[in-house]
């Protein structure tokens, strides 16, 4: 990774250091001056550290303790920085880092072979991508991962092959790591969750290169969130507070809402001493939705909007075991979801299931199981039957009620 890169990411991670303990880059300036005695520092420089244009070597001692972390964490992330082999940036940041693969999986042409492609290449790709989409609204991950990855090996063979001007170029990149996104959550969905990896860092790669750090966020806290179902919950929370910080502040609210949900289905999924940062991170989604929109939205976030995060509310609130606040938001959101939806639909009702069970309700609960595997009988989604696995497991506590016995003898597996 070249040194500006790593600048630009030690840049990023002095200016979340400075947001978490709340202080503009003014004030962190007045500060460092007052603890160093000196009077030469200004807003602007500290402008230019978390730009990546310069290295703050000087003033790490007094940056360790303005920002309130070890002086040795800042000066391996500052080694790092100056591509130090002994340098390495903490936390969500390393792990981000850690995704890029080695060289230029794309390979770009040389400009010398392959027809010339222009825009309507380019918007014709596109339309298809959204199409996938819009299918994988109504299909699960079985039924598209194969045209998925056709069309993203076609994607890559064009940017590798073909030649192009230099928007092309980067309007194809963009359209690479929209693509790796949806299928690598596909490829998730099916269960097929190193293929989903795999097109996540391909994504990755292809955005940088695109200089779209919303489309970055995007994948990585796709990534993230396959993480936190998986068993890996605490590289989730890195992971995905690496995409909101990767996306910055400047970033549209529909996109800022979905990283922080993001947030906080990883800590949710961590255990109950991340309840807080779960629920700071929900609030925080939802008054990123409130905010002014200066730019518009790009559209693979078309679905993101405040019923969705009622949705994410309630999975949080069910798994950090609060079914008083999960029930009754579920409740609603399906009443008004469309039922071509069938695999949403199957999930949803599972965590209703849950939330039932977890407020002594195994009545309501077993029916409600019984809706969602009715529903989810013909999606070829692993993510429902992992589901339905939980939702059994949830059950069995109440195997003397009769509606309860009666779901799992027909659902002894669930799949």
């Amino acid at each position: 990774m070249q040194t500006t890169e790593r600048k630009r990411q030690f840049g990023q991670y002095l200016a979340r250091l400075r947001r978490d303990v709340r202080l503009s880059q003014r004030q962190l300036a007045d500060r460092l001056c007052a603890l160093s005695g000196l009077t030469t520092l200004t807003r602007n420089e500290v402008g230019r550290w978390e730009q990546g244009r310069r290295l703050p070597d000087a003033w790490l001692p007094a940056l360790a303790v303005a920002l309130d972390v070890p002086l040795g964490t800042l000066e391996r992330a500052a080694a790092y920085a100056r591509g130090e082999p002994e340098g390495r940036l903490p936390g969500a940041f390393a792990t981000l880092a850690e995704l890029l693969p080695p060289g230029d999986p794309l390979e770009a042409g040389d400009g010398r072979s392959g027809r010339r492609i222009g825009a309507s290449t380019v918007a014709a790709l596109a339309g298809r991508v959204h199409g996938l989409r819009l299918a994988d609204d109504v299909l699960a991950g079985g039924d598209l991962i194969v045209p998925a990855f056709r069309e993203l090996s076609g994607a890559v063979g064009l940017y590798r092959d073909r030649t192009y001007d230099e928007p092309t170029g980067r309007a194809l990149l963009v359209q690479i790591g929209e693509l790796s996104q949806i299928a690598g959550w596909i490829a998730s969905d099916a269960g097929e969750h190193d293929q989903a990896a795999h097109a996540y860092a391909l994504g990755i790669s292809a955005a940088r290169q695109a200089g779209d750090g919303a489309l970055v966020a995007n994948l990585a806290g796709s990534l993230a969130y396959q993480h936190a179902n998986t068993g890996r919950e605490l590289d989730a929370v890195d992971l995905a507070q690496a995409a909101l910080d990767e996306a910055g502040p400047s970033a549209p609210p529909q996109t800022r809402a979905l990283f922080f949900d993001r947030v906080a289905w990883a800590h949710a999924k961590a255990g109950r001493t991340h309840a807080q940062q779960a629920m700071r991170a929900l609030g925080e989604a939802h008054e990123a939705l409130t905010e002014e929109a200066p730019d518009e939205a790009p559209q693979w976030a078309y679905w993101v909007s405040r019923p969705e995060l009622e949705v994410m509310d309630a999975r949080v609130y069910t798994e950090l075991r609060r079914p008083l606040r999960a029930v009754p938001l579920l409740r609603s959101v399906l009443e008004r979801y469309d039922a071509t939806h069938a695999r949403e639909m199957a999930l949803y009702l599972s965590w209703l299931a849950v939330a039932y069970a977890d407020a002594n309700e195994p009545e309501a609960a077993a029916d409600t199981a019984a809706r969602m595997f009715e529903l989810s009988a013909d999606v070829a989604s692993d993510r429902t039957s992992e589901r339905g696995r939980v939702v059994i497991a949830r059950l069995t506590q109440f195997d003397d009620v009769p509606e309860v016995r009666a779901v799992l003898a027909e659902h002894p597996l669930a799949g």
